[in-house]
């Protein structure tokens, strides 16, 4: 049993010491090799184009916005007028004039809200009128034929004062997945990809089937689909994206202010890269950063537009540092069992460290 042991305590020690100089030259190599690109920052594709390009102190108008999922517009009624005939609803307000009223009773003369079951109350001792589903002229003869019995021949004269679904076109709107905006019961419109005046006119259009030259106002209530993007480079721990809604004003200074401030491992190396269209090489602005902050340079402060990334470069060493701990964590978990191993099996079989597991072979005591 002990010859076994002292076998595999052999074959322990000689791994061990293989392991240990191969771990060296590997740490030497890959050192060397890693410090050596780490001094490189990455090289996107594209050519510098600094012609033409707004900065801090000439910024541009952007063109006009394009809406899409997910923004949200609102909408303001300026004129919905119903065709003719109007069919009566609930929660629709009318206005009701009566005459020929009696003296005792109070005078119908006034707004009426149609309520929930289609009624409205006329007051006194004439009781409710079920008037929805009905057009004017025929809800009138209803409250013409209700009120006969007690008045004679009233004359009752109604028109329509608000519509109950100018709530369902009035208001805020979120634009679907889809690109649609529902507008309740007239239906849903496709508004993404169209500009507000575009979309006005959609809007109306929509309307037109059951209004007469229905106008609208459209505004944007929240742009939240466009969005531009600062990117920290982290080489061993994985980059960090932010991502910012697009308000228009934004420059290179107020995208790092909106992150903080650069990251405790992040270089002064900044630069923009700037998509164009269906190229795959986009517009690269590098960004003289100390330039910006310490003397109010305004030429490298480029305005962003929707869709533009702000990289900023990770510091050289904390790169160095990072690459060098990822490739040495496996030597060291195998450093660590081999030492783990020969600790064990010294406690078992002797002191392995100071020499084999022989008793006596270093002092002249009694081996416990």
């Amino acid at each position: 049993m002990k010859t076994i042991g002292k076998n595999i305590l052999n074959v322990v020690l000689r791994s061990m010491l293989i392991s240990r100089y191969f771990c060296f030259f590997l740490l030497l190599f890959f050192s060397g090799c890693v410090a050596f690109t780490a001094w490189f920052d990455p090289k996107p594709a594209g050519v510098p184009n600094f012609r033409d390009m707004p900065t801090e102190a000439s910024k541009t108008i952007l063109p006009d916005y394009w809406i899409e999922p997910p923004d949200i517009i609102s909408i303001e009624a300026l004129h919905l007028v119903p065709k003719d005939p109007y069919v009566l609803r609930v929660f629709d307000i009318v206005y009701l004039n009566v005459l020929g009223m009696l003296e005792e009773e109070p005078i119908i003369d006034n707004t009426f809200s149609i309520e929930p079951g289609g009624t409205i109350q006329l007051g006194g001792s004439y009781g409710s009128v079920k008037i929805d589903g009905l057009s004017l002229r025929k809800a009138e003869e209803r409250i013409k034929d209700h009120l006969m019995a007690s008045l004679g021949e009233p004359v009752v004269t109604m028109r329509l004062v608000k519509m109950s679904d100018i709530e369902q076109i009035a208001g805020t709107h979120l634009v679907g997945p889809d690109g649609y905006i529902t507008l309740g019961s007239y239906g849903r419109v496709l508004v993404s990809g169209l500009t507000i005046p575009e979309c006005r006119e959609a809007i109306e259009l929509q309307l037109s089937k059951a209004l007469e030259h229905p106008q609208v106002a459209i505004d944007i209530f929240s742009y939240n689909s466009k969005d531009y993007f600062v990117i920290f480079q982290s080489v061993a721990g994985g980059e960090q994206v932010l991502r910012f809604p697009y308000t228009g004003n934004e420059d290179v200074l107020r995208a790092i202010a909106n992150c903080n401030g650069l990251t405790p491992n992040a270089s002064k190396r900044i630069w923009v890269a700037r998509p164009i269209g269906n190229s795959h090489k986009p517009i690269i602005l590098p960004v003289d950063w100390v330039d910006v902050t310490a003397y109010a340079g305004t030429h490298t402060n480029y305005q962003l537009l929707p869709g533009d990334r702000v990289f900023v470069v990770e510091d050289r060493w904390v790169t160095t540092d990072g690459v060098l701990a990822r490739i040495i964590a496996p030597m060291e978990r195998v450093m660590g069992f081999s030492l783990l191993t020969a600790s064990v099996l010294t406690r078992y079989y002797g002191h392995v460290m100071t020499g084999g597991g022989e008793r006596g072979l270093y002092n002249t005591g009694t081996y416990r």
